[in-house]
């Protein structure tokens, strides 16, 4: 079993989201978070200040998938996370973590049946 984690633009959350419950994944965690990468920091400019935004809106997304999916989980969130043909800066990361054991709380079922 392995955890994937997916950190997006927000704006491809529903795109990535709907592509993974076509190809059968349901069970995901969406969170917003800041982060900074490639793209580095910006400045911007409000009531005519400037002031530099060092870290960027980003969505932390997370499912549990078992061993045998892994590559369509991944190749699902590639495609539907990558802006344009080539993509951009800042279309985000995708990482797989391995995990010793997962538990229902409700039912008490474990491993790839609690998924």
């Amino acid at each position: 079993m392995k955890l994937v984690t997916a950190v997006i633009k927000p704006i491809r959350l529903e795109s990535v989201c709907a592509a993974l419950e076509k190809a059968g994944f349901t069970g995901m965690t969406a969170t917003e978070v800041q982060g900074r990468g490639v793209q580095g920091g910006r400045t911007e400019y409000y009531r005519g200040q400037e002031y530099s935004v060092n870290f960027r809106t980003k969505i932390r997304l997370e499912l549990l998938v078992p061993d045998a999916k892994v590559d369509s989980a991944l190749d699902t969130i590639l495609e539907a996370a990558r802006t344009g043909p080539d993509g951009e800066i800042g279309d985000g990361k995708v990482w797989v973590a391995s995990l010793e054991q997962i538990i229902r709380v409700r039912t008490g079922e474990t491993g790839e049946a609690a998924i």
